[in-house]
């Protein structure tokens, strides 16, 4: 072994620890992030109760979402522009603030402008969670990375609606806010000690500054649809259709703007890679499926299977858990084979497999035929949540990784708005029917989401028919998740095997992109170049 062999090879073991580091730096925002609107939806009822305002509860939780879908686009681009870390740190800092801010609300008013500061910094935490770990990890060995974000994803999936009961109940509604204070500091703290990326100059384009705002104004009117259509206002209703009218409007008039810009905040070149629309599209699907599971089938354990609230988030584990575990194994098979081309048939097969199998329960499905169900969609979830990122960013060159990155995000963002809001709408259409015909309409006049505690006082009668309209909604709900699926698959079926990249040796030159589908001559930054700065 030559000397440079020998001291390569002893820089080796502190460099991968510094990158775990990192990468435990991220997790922690990437945790900040999911958590936040699991444990406000616990506290809602409790701040409805001291601050009133109960005809915009809604608001509350919308205007973090539009704000946070909103911006996600525009922190990926200035990621690419000037530099990851500093736009990182400020979408941290943005997001600590409106924690404080709707922590400190006086009034409902107050309490929805504050959350949406609070989603405008939360828009960049998942964008630079994975446009960083982009930059410092090539694709073929992103892969043993995916079972730490998945871990995350079920941690708060399970923990959220637990951690934000026992904060309500013991420290007051406005704790569920200020607990992300010392989390946003660590992660604050690591963030600026640890990540040590390239260095890049700052590039002197302007900002695309009519793009960005013809692409939120876009993506406002589709989440507000999806968010007020059946519910605030009837789907056929004057504001519906012209939330509609405008949200085309602006979307057309953003590709024709994005065309013209010399620095397009989302560049269309970028999806005339195939396999980056093709995970688009996945992505897209993947969101629409696993937000609507996680709404309806809690629901469902509840209402028909006698479960408690607490319990009904516990018997999610077999979905999240089997989603865990696959990932982190399809993780480690990408990184030692490369390959990856079979995990998002497999996941697409597996998710559309789960959701059926989901659409036959009925009032006498029995706790552990469901849990084995939903093992089923967590696995094809598992095969599919990180490997559309890894393949995305695998698509563009490394100036675009941002907006790759945000792109991604933002598919499966509104695919999580159309799914909870069609689902959603055929749910409650279902069960009210169910009800109507059984001559108990007048317990979906006060809530189509009944408790157990709730249900357990209803006469026998009401119950079972309450019982068997929301099994008949959720087999609605899962039927039509299953059929919307099967464009997840479809999709899969065209994607094309290219090579990851891989660290490239020290004395190596990039590799040039010879057909097409590859990304060109940029590559990730190898963990030796990540620690130049």
């Amino acid at each position: 072994m030559t000397e440079s062999k020998k001291a390569a090879s002893g820089r080796a073991a502190p460099r991968v620890r510094s990158i775990r580091v990192v990468v435990f730096a991220l997790m922690i925002t990437m945790l900040l992030a999911m958590l936040d609107n699991l444990i406000v939806g616990t506290a809602m009822p409790t701040i409805v109760g001291d601050l009133g305002g109960m005809e915009h509860l809604s608001w509350v939780v919308t205007a973090y979402t539009l704000a946070t879908a909103a911006s996600t686009p525009i922190w990926g681009k200035l990621g690419d522009l000037y530099g990851r870390k500093g736009v990182f740190l400020t979408s941290i800092v943005i997001f600590l603030i409106g924690s404080v801010l709707s922590g400190m609300a006086q009034d409902m008013s107050q309490l929805i402008g504050f959350r949406a500061v609070q989603g405008l910094g939360a828009g960049g935490l998942m964008v630079g969670v994975m446009a960083i770990l982009g930059d410092l990890v090539p694709p073929r060995e992103r892969g043993r990375y995916q079972g730490m974000m998945a871990g995350v994803m079920a941690v708060a999936m399970i923990g959220g609606p637990l951690v934000g009961g026992a904060i309500t109940d013991h420290l007051g509604w406005r704790w569920s806010f200020y607990i992300n204070l010392p989390l946003g500091a660590v992660a604050l703290a690591m963030v600026t000690a640890v990540l040590h990326l390239p260095a890049k100059e700052r590039s002197k384009a302007r900002v695309d500054y009519l793009g960005a705002a013809l692409l939120t104004v876009g993506i406002t009117a589709i989440v507000l649809v999806t968010t007020w259509g059946g519910t605030e206002y009837a789907w056929s209703s004057a504001v519906i259709m012209e939330l509609i009218a405008l949200g085309v409007a602006s979307l057309v008039g953003f590709l024709f703007v994005e065309t013209k810009a010399a620095e397009p905040i989302m560049p269309l070149h970028i999806f005339r890679n195939r396999n980056f629309t093709l995970m688009s599209v996945v992505g897209f699907m993947a969101g629409f499926v696993m937000f609507g599971a996680v709404l309806f089938l809690p629901l469902y354990q509840q209402s028909v299977q006698g479960a408690s609230a607490t319990n009904s988030g516990l018997l999610l584990l077999p979905m999240l858990l089997a989603m865990m575990v696959v990932s982190l194994v399809a993780g480690r098979i990408t990184t030692s084979t490369g390959k990856y081309k079979a995990f998002p048939i497999l996941g697409s097969v597996l998710m559309v497999t789960g959701l059926f199998l989901l659409a036959t329960m009925d009032t006498g499905t029995t706790r552990f035929t469901s849990g084995v169900y939903m093992a089923v969609l967590g696995a094809g979830m598992g095969f599919l949540m990180q490997i559309t990122m890894l393949v995305a960013q695998n698509s563009v060159e490394l100036k675009d990784m941002g907006v790759a990155s945000s792109a991604t995000t933002l598919f499966r963002t509104l695919g999580s708005s159309f799914g909870v809001a069609i689902m959603g709408a055929l749910f409650t259409g279902r069960v009210q029917d169910e009800m109507a015909a059984r001559g108990g309409g007048g317990v979906t006049e006060q809530s189509a989401q009944l408790d157990a505690q709730s249900l357990a006082k209803l006469p026998d009668a009401a119950r079972e028919a309450y019982e068997y309209a929301v099994a008949s909604g959720t087999h609605i709900a899962f039927l039509v998740g299953g059929s919307v699926a099967v464009v997840a698959l479809v999709a899969a079926l065209f994607v094309k095997e290219v090579p990851l990249r891989g660290t490239a040796k020290p004395d190596e030159a990039p590799s040039q992109d010879t057909d097409g589908d590859g990304a060109g001559p940029a590559r990730p930054a190898t963990v030796r170049e990540s620690q130049t700065v």
